[in-house]
């Protein structure tokens, strides 16, 4: 007996035996177990690198932490917080990084606001992709349909003729400059608002130079007011062009292709005074309009001029279709080049276009009758979404 008690407080010296039931454990955290079951991270799919998608997974069997903090290890060699997370299972992704540059996380859960033991490290790199395999099946219908322009514009290389619908406003071009002609009064041609970085002041442009070759084929007089610096630079060598190629470069008159002012109402002032002085009998406004539109389509309208006015801003089509004689809605505007020019290359394209547009229009019917009918029919629903699927640019 004398050597059992001798021998017990030795052994409970030593650690074999437990000092007392209950007692805390050295070492381990506030929770006990680790909260946090798994942790992965990977590079980000699907993007211009720069991204990490990190997902975790929480245990089920462990006390739950107040609040989880999602660290990164740094290149200063030490972690930092960069998110505070709910005790749920989740995703997230870390930007802003640095491509090529591997990069390690942890979780760390708090019980009470004492740091709990933290999960396992997870490191990925984050890089660009060349791939979205996401939109796969769009880049496989834009090679088809750059198939059928390409096609298109060699047929139109080789003489075939391709049919354009008639558009009245252009068709009427040359009337307008006739009529002119035969009053001898000028011809006003007003290009927008906006500077050459808007892509209808570029059609307009284009347009432009097939008016001038009108005018100087009959002789009428042109006059081309701008409200950008640059737009009436551009004017310039385009009518200089123009004349030209007519064989009329005497008839070209620099001075009447001039700058106003960038004023927005001061431009539209400035050019109802010069339809009342000069009472032209034909006005073409094609390009980018805005709250000026109307104010130059009546006062055109005044002055007995016969007006064609074109622009792809929807809210001023109506003012131009209720005070022009002809108006280029949307589109026609862009379709006009290859209108007037006649040109392979882009009657072609024009073409190619418009089967594309087709396709689309047919893709957009069959996907909504499918996705209304696989509400009660489920081969229809998997129809659209694989439709939704293939179109899909997310």
């Amino acid at each position: 007996m004398k050597r059992v008690l001798f021998v017990l407080p030795l052994l409970i010296f030593a650690g074999v035996l437990p000092a007392q039931s209950g007692g805390s454990s050295f070492g381990s955290d506030a929770g006990g177990d680790c909260f946090i079951h798994s942790l992965a991270a990977e590079d980000a799919r699907n993007d211009a690198g720069g991204g990490i998608d990190l997902a975790w997974t929480v245990a089920v069997d462990t006390a739950i932490p107040d609040s989880m903090i999602l660290e990164r290890f740094d290149e200063d060699e030490a972690w930092y917080s960069i998110a505070t997370l709910p005790p749920l299972d989740g995703r997230k992704t870390d930007v802003g990084l640095d491509n090529g540059q591997e990069y390690s996380y942890r979780i760390v859960p708090f019980y009470g606001g004492i740091a709990g033991e933290p999960s396992e490290t997870a490191a990925a790199v984050p890089r660009k992709q060349w791939i979205h395999t996401g939109r796969i099946g769009m880049l496989v219908i834009l090679t088809l349909i750059s198939l059928v322009i390409f096609y298109y514009i060699e047929q139109g290389k080789r003489g075939k003729d391709l049919y354009i619908r008639r558009i009245a406003g252009l068709t009427a071009v040359e009337d307008a400059v006739g009529r002119a002609t035969e009053m001898g009064r000028p011809v006003l041609y007003i290009p927008g608002i906006m500077d050459m970085d808007d892509i209808q002041t570029i059609a307009s442009m284009v347009i432009l130079g097939r008016v001038a070759m009108k005018t100087a084929e009959y002789g009428s007089p042109l006059l081309v007011p701008t409200c950008r610096s640059v737009v009436m630079s551009v004017a310039q060598e385009i009518v200089k062009e123009s004349y030209l190629q007519v064989g009329r470069p005497d008839a070209y008159q620099r001075e009447s292709i001039h700058y106003i002012t960038d004023d927005q109402f001061g431009y539209a002032a400035g050019v109802d005074g010069i339809m009342v002085r000069q009472k032209p009998a034909a006005i073409f406004m094609l390009g980018t309009f805005y709250a000026e539109s109307l104010i130059l389509a009546e006062t055109g309208r005044s002055v007995g001029a016969i007006q064609i006015a074109g622009t792809a801003m929807p809210s001023q089509i109506p003012f131009f279709i209720a005070a022009c004689d002809y108006t280029l809605i949307g589109e026609e505007l862009f379709a006009a080049s290859a209108y007037l020019s006649k040109e392979p290359k882009l009657l072609g394209s024009l073409r190619g276009q418009d089967i594309a547009k087709l396709f689309f229009m047919v893709v957009i019917v069959i996907g909504v009758l499918t996705a209304t009918i696989g509400e009660a029919w489920e081969p229809a629903a998997r129809v659209a979404d694989f439709l939704k699927t293939i179109t899909s640019v997310e």
